[in-house]
């Protein structure tokens, strides 16, 4: 198995630098699939029961989505 490096600590929500950092290193290796990249492990973590991991991804989908309307609105 892979280790992604960002260790979800139990009980702890991703803090917002956590959120942009993860959005940010989606947006770095998938361009513009990094939102459906984060939705699908945030379904992922869904299915498996772990609501507290599909919440912090639906946050990082969240987040990439609102810096690419941010990009586009500043290019016109």
């Amino acid at each position: 198995m892979i280790s992604s490096g960002w260790h979800f600590n139990g009980d702890q929500l991703p803090s917002q630098g956590e959120v942009d950092a993860m959005a940010a290193v989606l947006e770095s290796r998938h361009g513009l699939w990094a939102a459906e990249v984060a939705e699908f492990f945030a379904t992922a973590h869904t299915i498996n029961g772990d609501k507290q991991r599909a919440w912090a991804w639906t946050g990082v989908a969240e987040t990439v989505r609102r810096k690419e309307e941010e990009r586009l609105s500043e290019a016109h």
